[in-house]
C-alpha cells in the first residue's frame, strides 16, 4: 500500500505515449565523447522541438515533455554516471505513467556498429554496455527499445574505455557531430511515425 502511495505521488501531469532516454556521462570532461552520443542526440531533439531539459525534484534525470500529433513524449538524459543509468529510469516511468516498455527507447553508443550506422530494435542483448546493464537490472527485463548509435570498435579491447570516453578532434569530431544529428533525426521519426515505420526507415537507411 505504501508503494502504491509512493508511485502515485511521483506521477505528475499527463501520461506520455513514449519516453526517450539518451545515455551519457555528466560533466564537462565527457562532453563530446563517443560514449555520450545518446544523450547528445536527445538534447538535440529537445532543442529542435523548442523544449528545455530541466531537473525535476526526486528525479535523477534532466527531462522535458513535448507535444506531438501522436501524444506527449518525454525526453530525458540521466544525471547519473553511465553505469548507474538504471537509477533514473523507474522514477521517470512512474512520473510518465508508462507501463509498456516497448515504448521506452534508450539511445546509446554501440561498439558493434560501424561509425554512424543506426539501428532501432526492441529488446536484445546488452553487448557489455554498462548503461544498458544498469537499466536492465533496474527494470528486471531487457525488453525495452533501443536506438543503437554506431561508434565503431577501438584499436584493441585494452583501449576500449579510452576509446569511448575520448573526445575526437578535427575530422573525427565533425563526423561524430554528423552521427549525432542523424541519430536525432531517427529519434524524431519515432515522434512522427509508428515504431515499425520508423524502424524500417532508420534500419533501411544507408550512406
Amino acid at each position: 500500500m505504501a508503494l502504491r502511495r509512493s508511485r502515485d505521488a511521483d506521477r505528475r501531469g499527463s501520461a506520455s505515449t513514449l519516453v526517450i532516454i539518451g545515455l551519457a556521462n555528466p560533466g564537462p570532461e565527457y562532453e563530446g565523447s563517443r560514449h555520450n552520443v545518446g544523450g547528445d542526440a536527445v538534447r538535440l531533439v529537445a532543442e529542435r522541438r523548442g523544449a528545455r531539459l530541466t531537473l525535476e525534484s526526486r528525479q535523477r534525470a534532466l527531462s522535458a515533455t513535448v507535444t506531438t500529433p501522436r501524444g506527449l513524449v518525454t525526453l530525458a538524459v540521466p544525471t547519473t554516471f553511465m553505469n548507474e543509468s538504471g537509477a533514473a529510469v523507474p522514477p521517470l516511468l512512474r512520473r510518465t505513467s508508462l507501463e509498456d516498455l516497448t515504448r521506452l527507447v534508450i539511445a546509446h553508443d554501440e561498439l558493434d556498429l560501424e561509425p554512424g550506422r543506426l539501428q532501432l530494435k526492441i529488446g536484445g542483448g546488452l553487448a557489455g554496455h554498462n548503461g544498458l546493464r544498469s537499466i536492465a537490472a533496474a527494470l528486471g527485463t531487457q525488453d525495452f527499445s533501443r536506438l543503437r548509435i554506431g561508434i565503431g570498435k577501438p584499436p584493441s579491447k585494452e583501449h576500449g574505455a579510452d576509446y569511448v570516453l575520448q573526445r575526437p578532434t578535427g575530422a573525427r569530431k565533425a563526423a561524430l557531430a554528423q552521427h549525432v544529428s542523424a541519430a536525432a533525426d531517427a529519434l524524431e521519426m519515432l515522434l512522427d511515425y509508428e515504431f515499425e515505420d520508423a524502424q524500417r526507415r532508420v534500419n533501411g537507411a544507408r550512406d
